[in-house]
């Protein structure tokens, strides 16, 4: 996958799709995902790269409960493609 701001905005439609709200935050912190308060949310690191941001939302995807009403035909070609590089 190249790292361009599409490639990365296709990714942040993917986990709101599934219904996670994506935040960039300033601080310290390793990215991941949480929830907080009931609230699906994925916290990344604001001061990360485009690469960074997008290898972090890489890893993070397969540890999502994501529901089948997510999974568009456009969503698992992404998804397919991720997994082949």
């Amino acid at each position: 996958m190249k790292f361009t701001k599409t490639n990365l905005n296709k990714l942040e439609r993917f986990c709101q799709d599934a219904g996670y709200k994506v935040r960039y935050e300033k601080g310290n912190f390793q990215s991941g995902y949480c929830i907080v308060e009931q609230q699906k949310v994925v916290v990344l690191n604001k001061f990360f790269d485009l690469e960074g941001r997008i290898n972090t939302l890489i890893d993070i995807l397969p540890l999502l409960d994501i529901p089948n009403e997510a999974w568009t035909e456009a969503n698992k070609a992404l998804y397919k493609k991720m997994e082949s590089e």
